[in-house]
This record gives structure tokens, C-alpha cells and sequence, in this order.
């Protein structure tokens, strides 16, 4: 996976396999138009930078993956929920779901293991690097920026954009919403989710993510405005505006291991490596620390709970969200 350039021949590869393995995800996409695409950035790779690629490109992409690997379940209540919206609407009873920022392929992952056999997913990403992690996790997936997406016109049921919709470009969500629209089936829906402009999480971002990261993080969260303008700008003619919880949640053998098991996933999940280098062993206790007090509102407070059925410690750090759902005209 590490420090190979992306090619026409790797799409190629890729295309082939989906044909193969995943007929029905294969029909709907635009082969000609997923072509032109990797040949622009063929030529483009190397003068943009990939926050989530390898570590000799400079990215966090293998503590984002390690991250995934150890915590599957760290944010399927949110990744349940979203998916929720999508299989609420109306069409075909199996819904096709293109998962736009789909990094390695977890929300494929959380719902297999919530056996959720009404949804087959297509993961897609910028990254080269989470797109190869991806295939090697067995997930189909596709390279494709989120303004120019790779599907046939009206050919899918659902279009998730979650988990990084602000590393989108203001200049460019407008055109993700109108590329959302033109992929979407009549009845289709489209599910853009976001933490606020001056949500806990974008302090969170601010004050941690861009000093201790690798990468830093310099990118503008959507306000509740943004959301319903870029959807009801695209077409859709009904948009809901809702707030949802989307804690972050780790299970381990004590009280003490679930809150240090949330730490490590939060300094993997972002690539706090300043943390690591300074605080070395305590470096977990520090994460969550931090956490608990960027986290912390009125109502909805962080917690350690025994679960004596799983004879396990349940530790969850709360976080609102807030989703737009464009419906497509019947």
C-alpha cells in the first residue's frame, strides 16, 4: 500500500474486480467517466497533499487504520443511525449506498456487523492509500473525489457524505450536492453529516487535532445554514435539518481500561503524535482527559458504565452531530 502512485491500470483493476465480485454495484457505475478521472489524477498526484495517506508522504493514515481496527464499534451508533435515514426511503428494498469518504471501508464493516442485509455499500475516497486499505479488507471500493462522483445518472438509492464532509472546500459542496442529486434514484437520499462551526468537536479540531497532528487541521465546518442551502440548492425539494448523537464509545474489562481504550482511539484516529512523543505511557490518560473536557455539556456528560450482561465497561464520550436529508422527487 506505501508510496505507490495511483494509476489508470490500478482503476482498471479495480473496475475489473468490482465487475467481478460486485455485479450489481458494477452496473451503476459510469466506466467512461470513472477513466477520464484517474487519468486527471494520474496527473495531478503528487502536487495535492493526502492527509490520510502513508507516513512517507506525510500523512495519518496508518494510525487513522490502526485506529479502525482496534475500535470497529467506536462510532457505529452514529454509522447506524445514518444508515438509518437511507433505508427509510422509499425505492427498491435493497438499498445501494455510496459512502463518499469512506476511508478504509468502516461504515461496509459496521454493517455487516449489524447484519444489515437491506444495504449494499460502495466505499469511495480521494486517498489512494484508504482506497488500497479498503480492497485489502475485502470492501469493494472506488477512487473518487466527493465533487465528482463516478456513478450513472439516477443509479443508486443512497449517497452518504459523513466523517470529514468539512475536508470538502467550501468552493466545492455545492457541487457535491448537485453530483449527490444527478447519482440519486427518484426517492433517493442524500445524508450530509457534520459537527458544527463552534461545536465541541470543532474546538476539539482547533485545540488539539491541529496542534498535536501530524497534519494539523485547518478546515472549515459546515453551519446549519450551509447544509440545507447546498441541498435545497442541488434540487432536492424536501430537506431535514436533525440533530443526532454520535458518541464515541470503547469497551474493555474495567472502568479503567474502557477510558484509556478511548484515549488510544482518539490519539490514533487523528495521529496525536505530539501527545505520543511528550507524554509517552501517559500520553492515553492525557487524550481522554483533554476529551472529557472539550466534551463536556449540559445533559450529556461522559461516562463509564458496567454492563453486567457483557461483563464489560462501557465507556462513551458524547457528541451532537447534525444531519441534512435530501429526498429526491418520486
Amino acid at each position: 500500500m506505501t508510496g505507490t502512485r495511483f494509476t489508470s491500470g490500478e482503476m482498471d483493476r479495480h473496475l475489473s474486480r468490482i465487475s467481478r465480485e460486485h455485479p450489481d454495484l458494477y452496473r451503476r457505475l459510469d466506466i467512461e467517466r470513472a477513466r477520464r478521472w484517474s487519468g486527471d489524477f494520474e496527473d495531478l498526484e503528487g502536487r495535492t497533499g493526502d492527509d490520510f495517506g502513508d507516513p512517507g508522504s506525510g500523512g495519518r493514515g496508518e494510525s487513522y487504520l490502526r485506529a479502525q481496527t482496534r475500535n470497529v464499534q467506536a462510532r457505529a451508533r452514529g454509522i447506524e443511525q445514518l444508515l438509518g435515514y437511507i433505508r427509510a426511503g422509499r425505492g427498491a428494498p435493497l438499498k445501494t449506498v455510496v459512502d463518499v469518504l469512506g476511508g478504509d471501508g468502516l461504515v461496509q464493516r459496521v454493517a455487516a456487523s449489524l447484519c444489515l442485509a437491506d444495504v449494499a455499500v460502495l466505499t469511495c475516497d480521494a486517498s489512494p492509500y484508504m482506497v488500497r486499505a479498503a480492497w485489502e479488507g475485502d470492501f469493494p471500493a472506488l477512487l473518487q473525489r466527493a465533487d465528482r462522483m463516478l456513478q450513472r445518472d439516477s443509479s443508486v438509492e443512497g449517497v452518504l457524505v459523513a466523517y470529514g464532509s468539512h475536508h470538502i472546500a467550501p468552493r466545492d459542496r455545492a457541487e457535491l450536492a448537485r453530483e449527490s442529486y444527478r447519482v440519486l434514484r427518484p426517492g433517493g437520499v442524500m445524508v450530509l453529516h457534520d459537527f458544527l462551526v463552534g461545536s465541541p468537536m470543532d474546538s476539539w479540531f482547533t485545540d488539539v487535532v491541529d496542534r498535536y497532528s501530524l497534519t494539523g487541521h485547518k478546515f472549515e465546518h459546515f453551519t446549519r445554514d450551509e447544509i440545507r442551502d447546498c441541498l435545497t440548492g442541488a434540487g432536492f425539494p424536501r430537506v431535514d435539518l436533525v440533530e443526532m448523537a454520535d458518541p464515541y464509545v470503547a469497551v474493555a474489562p474495567t472502568a479503567e481500561l474502557a477510558e484509556l481504550a478511548l484515549g488510544r482511539y482518539l490519539s490514533d484516529m487523528y495521529g496525536l503524535v505530539e501527545i505520543q512523543r511528550t507524554r509517552g505511557a501517559d500520553a492515553d490518560r492525557w487524550v481522554i482527559e483533554r476529551a472529557k473536557d472539550v466534551f463536556r455539556c449540559p445533559g450529556a456528560e461522559f461516562s463509564v458504565r458496567y454492563d453486567a450482561a457483557e461483563h464489560a465497561w462501557t465507556a462513551v464520550l458524547p457528541r451532537t452531530a447534525v444531519v441534512g436529508i435530501g429526498t429526491r422527487s418520486v
